[in-house]
């Protein structure tokens, strides 16, 4: 089962995430989520669990749990719909789609003073 974590205070490790969830059986992967941009982490990642009933375990004992002062959220993770593709933007389908982005006319950030 994949798990959402959320809420993470940012000096947690991947080390850190993986055996506070081995307490509950078995962990396949633990991926933190990077800004692009900056490298810096989000905030929230995923742990995969191969056994179901442990990370419902898991899932029940640990959302809400305070570390370092931040009350973690854990919930099961939700399939992305698309197949996790952003509406908009580049696509290598037949045929794809290109988004504009924020350059448009009008509305606030038009450029105008």
């Amino acid at each position: 089962m994949k798990i959402f974590v959320a809420s993470l205070p940012f000096k947690l490790e991947e080390n850190d995430i993986r055996e506070t969830f081995e307490e509950y059986g078995e962990v396949s992967s633990v991926k933190l989520v990077l800004d692009k941009e900056t490298g810096r982490k989000k905030g929230f990642g995923f742990v995969e669990m191969p056994d179901d009933e442990q990370a419902k375990k898991a899932i029940e004992d640990l959302n809400g749990l305070e570390i370092f002062g931040r009350a973690i959220a854990v919930t099961q993770a939700e399939e992305k719909p698309n197949g996790g593709r952003r509406p908009g933007g580049f696509s290598n389908d037949r045929g794809g789609s290109f988004s504009k982005g924020g350059y448009q006319k009008g509305g606030r950030d038009s450029g105008s003073y």
